[in-house]
């Protein structure tokens, strides 16, 4: 098995060693090579790679990404309201008449510090000794003072309105004045708090003293600027300075000159690269630019020299070669025998896996394993990524071994096809996918339908990791819904179908291959099964005999962690074989005569006796049960005594002095036990009899009568083949204690009264 594993599995992944030319591109030539004719051949490799290359230089082609695009104007419009909310904060400018008041000593008398303001009030308050000032003290020229323009402007329009407007006009004007000057100093701190430390060297206050005409129009003006920009699009890794170049050259002459470093500031920080690659439409040039691409020929004439002996052979010279059939392929065995060590190395970590998991397999079990793991490279060759068979591996061999089984069988095999054939990265990840939720999940399934159910969720699988691969890949929208979600789809569709081509095998395949599976074995279990109905109708007795065994039996395998499935179908019918005469069995005969009292010959009912294993295989043969239950029909009897007749013989030879009996006569066939399954069931049968009969009794002599029975079994060497330990028949006998306590509870006893006051009822 081993041998036509490793050869089978290399034979069929290993094609790409059968046909390798010896004389290939870097080999050097053993002899000078003339061309046998003229010949005019296409170079197809070095026209692929041209092409790639074609490919790989086509230039993306980018497109914009409305949600960046959507994203940078949301921010710059909060910042503007930003900006607009605390110029709202620090008042009205003009906050007086420009007739009173030009708009740079407003600006100036805002921004002042404190000192320069007092100094103001001081020269201005002409009439007044204000602050130590003398009244008669004149304002020096511009010249003359160290002060600056604007302090020496401020004060000559201040005087200037004193002497044409009255007390109260000028008192209200240093009122209005104050009150600007207190809300500007109080927005001035929220304002630098907001603008970022590189701004701070710019005239960051600026904004505030633009009037509300000039700042909707620079509100206007930024939004359109950035529109533009947008609309243009900004690369990737567009760098800094030129992004303020492209702000530059949108906001010159288009705004306030005090506002555009603000503006420039503002859409500055919002901006950010907004393009994108368009990847379905730069395939597609690229693709163009493949098919531009002419294709590489390679002409030769008659008689010409191909390639000259101790020369190396370029690819030119090897497409001439191979054109002319000079290039002497053949198998590679070195590689092939490479390989086929690779494949040895696979099927050894299987093999360990299974005599760990599985130690007694039969051949039949190896052959459907490699033939479950050949149909996938097999698939492979159709060259369609929907016809790989991995989602149908995981869940038969899951179902048919358990999930160790068939997780060993589809990683192993994951790695080989990937190393030996043309597989991309998409069909092995989403098949893999599919093939190992199968075998973990499919072992634990109990009905067909759970097992339907199952391959829904594997064709969810290899659908949603195929399109978490590809939304990977691509980023577009548009992609998602013309290329990508088809394709998911369609692997989705293929996953459910192969789950789908795996349950309508699996009945053919535990048939053909005798397997028990815990889904078959749950199926036979069924009451309504035609034997079962048979031997409920044929021989009630018996079934009764049945149930009460199974119950015994499967409570002892649970304890003992057996199959616990397999325990209950190979109880129900171990006693079918009783079948072919009831009434030879006292259980069925429902008080009436004995019919061995009748025949009155210990050999004859012993024969009678010892048939119902006999014909219960041929029953269990036409009904076409597995073999793992129809070896519950003769190892529960094993190579036990029938005492009874074996003794009535001896009395019986005794007295008419014919010799002693032979004892292997009254024996049955056996074989013993061969599993730790079986001989629960010969011990539950042993027991049932006795546990029946017990009734007024306490637990304890219930315990003590059954130990004697597992005793006399263990004695009579009928489990030294099951596995089953002295320890084993101690949990065995508690277990079966437990059982018939809760078959034997007590009832609350009716008083007469009560059972009068029914009796009237009715």
């Amino acid at each position: 098995m081993w041998t036509l594993a490793v050869v089978s599995l290399t034979s069929v992944m290993g094609g790409r060693f059968y046909n390798q030319p010896q004389l290939d591109v870097d080999t050097v030539a053993p002899q000078t090579v003339r061309a046998p004719f003229d010949a005019l051949v296409e170079d197809s490799k070095t026209t692929a790679e041209r092409r790639k290359e074609a490919q790989r230089g086509a230039q993306p082609v980018l497109m914009i990404d409305q949600s960046v695009t959507e994203r940078i104007s949301q921010n710059l419009e909060k910042s503007l309201d930003a900006v607009e909310e605390l110029r709202t904060k620090s008042g009205v400018f003009p906050f007086v008449k420009t007739d009173v008041l030009s708009i740079p000593t407003q600006r100036y008398l805002r921004q002042s510090k404190e000192w320069e303001w007092r100094a103001i009030l001081a020269f201005s308050d002409i009439d007044n000794h204000v602050n130590g000032f003398d009244s008669e003290a004149k304002l020096p020229t511009p010249a003359e003072n160290s002060l600056n323009v604007a302090f020496v402007q401020a004060v000559s329009e201040l005087q200037s309105y004193r002497q044409q407007s009255s007390e109260q006009e000028f008192s209200a004007l240093i009122e209005s004045i104050s009150a600007a000057r207190q809300q500007y100093a109080q927005v001035l701190p929220e304002l630098s708090e907001y603008l970022s430390p590189e701004f701070s060297s710019l005239d960051d206050v600026s904004v505030l003293d633009l009037s509300d005409q000039d700042w909707q129009k620079t509100r206007i003006v930024i939004k359109q600027a950035a529109s533009r920009i947008l609309t243009q699009g900004i690369v990737p890794g567009l760098p800094q300075n030129l992004i303020q170049k492209a702000v530059k050259v949108n906001l010159i002459s288009l705004m306030p000159q005090e506002a555009q470093p603000l503006a420039k500031y503002l859409l500055v920080r919002v901006l950010e690269p907004n393009l994108i690659e368009n990847k379905e439409l730069t395939k597609l040039i690229a693709e163009q630019a493949a098919e531009k691409v002419e294709p590489m020929m390679v002409s030769v004439r008659q008689g010409d020299v191909i390639v000259t002996e101790g020369e190396t052979i370029t690819q030119t010279d090897f497409v001439l070669l191979d054109y002319f059939d000079l290039s002497r392929r053949g198998i590679n065995w070195l590689g092939l025998m490479g390989f086929g060590g690779l494949v040895t190395t696979t099927v050894g970590i299987f093999a360990l896996v299974q005599r760990r998991v599985h130690p007694k397999w039969r051949r039949r079990d190896y052959i459907l394993v490699l033939l479950l793991t050949l149909s996938m490279p097999i698939s492979i060759l159709f060259k369609s990524p929907f016809s790989y068979t991995m989602p149908a591996i995981g869940l038969l061999v899951g179902n048919f071994y358990g999930s160790t089984m068939g997780v060993t069988v589809v990683g192993l095999l994951t790695g080989l096809v990937t190393f030996s054939m043309e597989v991309t990265g998409e069909q092995a990840l989403a098949n893999v996918a599919g093939g190992l939720l199968g075998a973990l999940m499919a072992g634990r399934m109990r009905s067909r339908e759970e097992l339907a159910l199952l391959g829904v969720g594997v064709g969810l699988t290899q659908g949603v990791v195929s399109l978490i691969i590809n939304l990977i890949i691509s980023a577009t929208a548009s992609t998602i819904w013309s290329a990508v979600l088809p394709g998911a789809l369609l692997f989705g569709l293929s996953g459910l179908a192969w789950s789908i081509v795996a349950l309508g095998l699996s009945p053919y395949l535990e048939r053909l291959f005798d397997l028990v599976t815990p889904i078959r074995l749950a199926e036979l279990s069924n009451p309504n099964r035609p034997l079962l109905k048979r031997l409920a109708t044929e021989a009630p007795g018996t079934f009764q005999h049945t149930l009460f065994v199974a119950s015994l039996a499967e409570a002892a395998a649970q304890e003992l962690r057996c199959n616990v499935e397999l325990v209950r179908a190979g109880t129900l019918y171990h006693d079918i074989g009783k079948m072919h005469d009831p009434l030879g069995f006292i259980e069925n005969q429902m008080g009436g005569p004995n019919k061995h009292d009748q025949i009155n010959d210990p050999f004859k009912s012993a024969e009678i006796i010892k048939k119902h294993v006999t014909e219960g295989l041929v029953m269990a043969r036409k009904h076409q049960l597995p073999k793992a239950v129809r070896d519950f029909i003769p190892e529960h009897q094993g190579k036990l005594l029938i005492s009874y007749f074996y003794f009535q013989a001896q009395q019986k030879a005794q007295l008419e002095g014919t010799g002693s009996v032979d004892e292997s006569y009254f024996r049955y066939d056996g074989p013993i036990p061969q599993s730790q399954e079986t001989g629960v069931v010969m011990l539950a049968d042993a027991c049932e009899a006795a546990l029946r009969s017990l009734k007024e009794v306490t637990p304890e002599t219930a315990l003590t009568v059954v130990n004697k029975i597992l005793k006399a079994r263990w004695q009579d060497n009928q489990l030294v083949d099951s596995g089953l330990t002295r320890q084993d028949l101690s949990k065995i006998a508690q277990v079966f204690i437990k059982v018939w306590q809760q078959y034997n509870h007590q009832r609350i006893a009716y008083p007469k009264g009560a059972l009068n006051c029914q009796s009237s009822a009715k």
